[in-house]
């Protein structure tokens, strides 16, 4: 492999790693909290298809952003009220979203717009436009750095940006922030934090909330800048890669931004992998496709070391009386 091939690489595992990093934050926040959510597949599947459905009838890419939004935070709404409000299973309720999303997402596409239960292609105005950073070209003939700045750094649409500028956010809201500290709290110790006076069900709901809001971008992305509108079953399973990618972060942001860059890397090698001259050593290609799932069984398994979840999570909190 070439230097180019290299940077092309990392650059498609930018691409592949930025709605498994705002999912990951997503799980990150309603997790820390204390609330599982398994539903992650199903928030980013309904944003996707409401974003590339608005987008395509408006041609306007951020209205279609917020549709997606709104759609994955009404999901997480939903899971608030079974797992919060009337205290159900958590998994349970993440996994039947998954389903109401898998379901509901085809049946709506093909009834407005009758292609099989997809989006019709968004027209130019519809999609998040790559954005070229200052002075890229003259950079880009510098050799050795140039290449970076202009093919890997440069050239992403504004929610590539955005994703990234999420961990340093993130990581200040979690653990600089009164919030974020009653946050934690919550989900290691929701009665010592009720004792405080401090209410455990308004943390809950507005770590779900900040969940269907980063999950709606990460679905939102999907069909109005990695692809051009939304397909039929599109997430394919990233919304558990990204809770296989949480747990190797071990619940934290900046290792979250690894993890995901890692499976989306792994993601990148499969898509190029017949291309790419790598001497004798020969891999079937199936197994090449099959390594961002592969990396997830091996994570779940518990085969990267103790990660150690919150305390409290997946239990609700029943308040003494």
């Amino acid at each position: 492999m070439d230097y180019a091939t290299i940077i092309e690489i990392l650059d498609s595992s930018v691409r592949l790693g930025t709605p498994l990093l705002l999912a990951c934050l997503a799980g990150l926040f309603s997790e820390r909290a204390g609330i599982f959510d398994i539903g992650l597949e199903g928030k980013m599947l309904a944003a996707a298809m409401m974003s590339g459905a608005v987008a395509y009838v408006t041609n306007d890419a951020w209205l279609g952003l917020l549709a997606g939004i709104g759609a994955a935070m009404l999901f997480s709404l939903i899971h608030g009220l079974a797992s919060i409000t009337f205290r159900g299973n958590q998994l349970i309720s993440g996994v039947a979203l998954n389903f109401l999303a898998s379901g509901m997402t085809v049946l709506l596409a093909q009834s407005w717009f009758q292609q099989g239960g997809a989006t019709p292609s968004l027209r130019p105005g519809g999609r998040f436009e790559p954005i070229t950073l200052p002075f890229a070209k003259e950079i880009g003939a510098i050799p050795g750095v140039g290449p970076v700045y202009q093919h890997l750094l440069s050239g992403h649409t504004i929610l590539v940006y955005i994703a990234f500028l999420c961990v340093p956010a993130t990581w200040w809201v979690l653990y600089k922030t009164r919030f974020g500290l009653r946050l934690r709290a919550v989900g290691e110790n929701p009665a010592a934090v009720d004792v405080a006076g401090v209410s455990v069900i308004r943390l809950r709901y507005s770590a779900v909330l900040i969940a269907g809001l980063l999950t709606g971008a990460a679905g939102a992305y999907l069909s109005t800048s990695l692809a051009s509108g939304f397909g039929r079953e599109m997430t394919a399973g990233r919304g558990y890669i990204a809770l296989a990618a949480l747990i190797f972060a071990k619940w934290r942001p900046w290792y979250a931004l690894g993890s995901t860059m890692l499976f989306g890397f792994f993601a990148a090698l499969s898509y190029r992998y017949q291309t790419l001259d790598i001497g004798p050593l020969h891999i079937p290609n199936q197994v090449m496709e099959a390594l961002p799932y592969i990396l997830t069984v091996i994570i779940l398994a518990g085969f990267v070391g103790k990660a150690i979840p919150p305390r409290a999570g997946g239990e609700p909190y029943v308040k003494e009386r």
